[in-house]
């Protein structure tokens, strides 16, 4: 299918197949049978399951994301964990093997391994959830398009990986503890687990094939400029210098209305006034104290209060008046009207 998400839908697959490797190991030990190289090899693809989602959310939330060399990096711990078992049991017989298996609880291999998996896993989901909130925070200070509702569900589907990875902590526990059998029950309630979110995430992902604004990674926040500013003792923009740039901003805004614009960003008003996207951003999003998202959708709120107070349009329905108005979600213009008026359209208009 041709996409402009190929990248992105090609990870994901990567890691749905990494994920069924994982949970296959009832269906390939009836093919193999005993204690095979490829048998643990198997077994090793878990170092892979986190690398490639966290280059997944990257792929995701940045547009012009592209796979390159310094990306194999992310396979160290996997090839790592792989040549730490090759002298007691990638290079020795069947025998050997068997021994190693009957005795995992003792080997330090293994031990090692699961150390190294566990180290793996907290440092890659606390990058994901730093990726998700730089993101969104970008997305709010340059963009006013779709909902920040789309990485709303992306972080779900984190928190719940996270609590799958930290049962299987608890059940690798339990693993190595003299109840290997409750490591057992844990297992299966994890294939189970496993099945469920990714059916999840596959239901959510059909239903809504535009759900993500990729955002440029180039961006920077309003603070960090900011503070790039400080240190170079570029900020010397006095008071009569800010007001005169937001009486134009808000003059702007008044008059060429381009809050109508569904997929409005902070690049189309900078191109429009002929001001620097730099100091745009921190015009909105530093000295006005609010983020372009929110100010815009000021905009729009605005002027969707203002048709619904008019009696001749009392046949328009709020549905098609958020789309007149600039939003392009139901979810999103009731969220953002409530915030600024505190009630809902349809109260406003009936009783305001």
């Amino acid at each position: 299918m041709k996409t402009n998400h190929k990248t992105s839908n090609t990870l994901f697959a990567a890691f749905l197949m990494i994920m069924a490797i994982d949970v296959s190991e009832y269906l390939f030990n009836l093919t193999v049978g005993g204690p095979s190289n490829l048998g643990m090899l198997r077994g090793m693809f878990a170092f892979l399951q986190i690398p490639v989602f966290y280059l997944y959310v990257l792929s995701v939330c940045y547009s012009d994301f592209k796979l390159q060399p310094k990306h194999l990096l992310h396979l160290l711990p996997f090839l790592v964990a792989n040549i730490i078992l090759i002298p007691r049991f990638y290079g020795v017989d069947v025998a050997s093997k068997i021994s190693f298996i009957e005795n995992r609880q003792h080997m330090v291999e293994l031990q090692l391994n699961h150390i190294l998996i566990h180290i793996q896993l907290v440092v890659y989901i606390v990058a994901v959830f730093m990726i998700l909130r730089k993101a969104k925070k970008l997305y709010l200070e340059n963009y006013a398009g779709a909902s920040v509702n789309s990485y709303q569900w992306l972080f779900q589907f984190t928190v719940l990986l996270t609590i799958l990875y930290l049962i299987t902590l608890l059940k690798n526990i339990f693993k190595f503890s003299d109840y290997p059998y409750i490591s057992e029950w844990i297992k299966i309630g994890l294939l189970v687990f496993q099945l469920f979110i990714v059916c999840w995430y596959l239901f959510k992902a059909l239903n809504n094939p535009g759900l993500f604004r990729n955002i440029d990674s180039k961006l920077k926040l309003a603070s960090d400029i900011v503070l790039e500013q400080k240190n170079n003792d570029q900020l010397a923009v006095n008071d009569k210098e800010y007001n005169e740039e937001l009486v134009r901003l808000k003059k702007y805004m008044a008059e060429e209305k381009p809050f109508l614009n569904p997929s409005l960003t902070i690049q189309d008003i900078s191109n429009d006034m002929d001001i620097p996207t730099r100091e745009l951003s921190v015009l909105i999003n530093h000295q006005l104290g609010q983020h372009f998202y929110d100010f815009v959708n000021t905009y729009r709120i605005e002027n969707a209060m203002e048709i619904l107070k008019d009696v001749t349009k009392s046949k328009v329905t709020v549905l098609e008046i958020l789309y007149e108005v600039g939003f392009n979600s139901k979810s999103s213009f009731n969220t953002a009207f409530k915030k600024h008026t505190g009630n809902t359209p349809t109260f406003y208009r009936k009783y305001l």
